[in-house]
């Protein structure tokens, strides 16, 4: 297992994520996402340890508050000390049928954080993410409550999740501006089925050192060998039931044609090249995986070892490529002699 500093920060994260979303499965969509019980969630989370993962995330949502309920029993059933561990959790969805049991807005986020906090059974979060972009409650709001948290030591580093690019941009020099604790991370849907997020989004990540972290990253289970143009809704697949995130699924198909070969060559799943191919990204901090059996995530963790080489990435990268979209085409087409024979300006010794 690699390890990485989640955004500008001295926090070191593992490359890959246990994300714990297939705990206890609850109802409605998640119902779907798995069932994975107490003594399952305890096997999961123990083989997570002893494949050097430190970094887990959940959320106040997955299964009606069940899943950070089943995270923590874990770690207090494992015996795993709080210092070796990250975890996240986030805030956002709705988790009563009150007006204000939903959103970003500063009363929500001090009350959502206390519950996250007893059912993780600990006294602070690590990551504390805002799961999704309000639309209501203004930005700098969101962030002077965050900050409290942080003040308070009930959290030591914020991001968010799903949010766009001009808001993240904006949030971050709101952050600057006001002195206020700044987002570290994002959480983002990104696969090499679906790579939408490097128009915009991952250039700002790399402009402003904040932190990725995937979810999804097998794009709902259609990167995982079970799926293919001849077995487009296999029985035992949750996208069978419940098809999301959206993909372009005849681009995918063409993907996993050139990924074939590739799998075959390293003796391993189309699945784990996937993985292998995110990890591969500088700007990726660290891949969120799931697995409700611990064959999965065995797989999964095999993907930490796996190199592809220049050529396999080249020839992954290629046929995966987003097509042409403005303005990138016009930037890249003004710039395309922008560099060539002009001298680098280096800055000179002081005398």
């Amino acid at each position: 297992m690699r390890y990485q500093t989640l955004g500008d920060t001295g926090l070191q994260v593992s490359t890959l994520c246990f994300g714990t979303m297939t705990f206890h499965g609850g109802s409605g969509f998640f119902r779907a996402i798995g069932t994975v019980d107490q003594a399952g969630a305890d096997a999961l989370v123990r083989a997570s340890i002893d494949g050097g993962i430190n970094f887990f995330d959940t959320a106040d949502v997955y299964s009606e508050g069940e899943s950070e309920k089943a995270l923590g029993q874990s770690l207090r059933n494992l015996g795993v000390k709080r210092s070796d561990v990250v975890l996240a959790t986030k805030v956002f969805g709705r988790v009563g049928p009150g007006r204000n049991d939903v959103g970003a807005s500063r009363g929500h986020i001090m009350d959502a954080v206390e519950g996250s906090l007893r059912r993780l059974q600990t006294d602070h979060i690590d990551l504390y993410q805002i799961h999704g972009s309000d639309s209501v409650t203004p930005i700098e709001e969101t962030l002077r409550a965050l900050d409290t948290l942080v003040t308070q030591g009930k959290v030591r580093y914020v991001g968010c999740s799903n949010w766009q690019a001009w808001k993240l941009a904006k949030a971050l020099g709101i952050s600057e501006f006001k002195g206020l604790a700044r987002f570290d991370s994002l959480q983002a849907y990104y696969s090499i089925a679906s790579r939408d997020l490097e128009r915009e989004v991952i250039p700002l990540l790399e402009s402003e050192k904040t932190g990725l972290l995937v979810w999804s990253p097998l794009a709902g289970g259609l990167l995982s060998g079970k799926f293919s143009r001849e077995q487009q809704t296999p029985a035992d697949s949750r996208r069978s039931e419940f098809d999301f995130p959206m993909v372009d699924k005849e681009r995918t198909w063409r993907i996993l044609d050139v990924m074939a070969p590739i799998a075959k060559a390293h003796g391993c799943s189309a699945a784990r090249v996937s993985l292998a191919w995110l990890l591969a990204k500088p700007v990726v901090t660290s891949v969120i995986i799931g697995a409700k059996r611990l064959d999965q995530l065995a797989d999964n963790l095999a993907a930490a070892d796996l190199t592809l080489s220049a050529d396999e990435l080249k020839r992954l990268d290629e046929v995966s490529a987003l097509p042409p979209e403005y303005p990138g085409w016009m930037v890249a087409f003004q710039n395309s002699n922008r560099l060539e024979n002009v001298p680098r300006i280096r800055p000179q010794p002081a005398k």
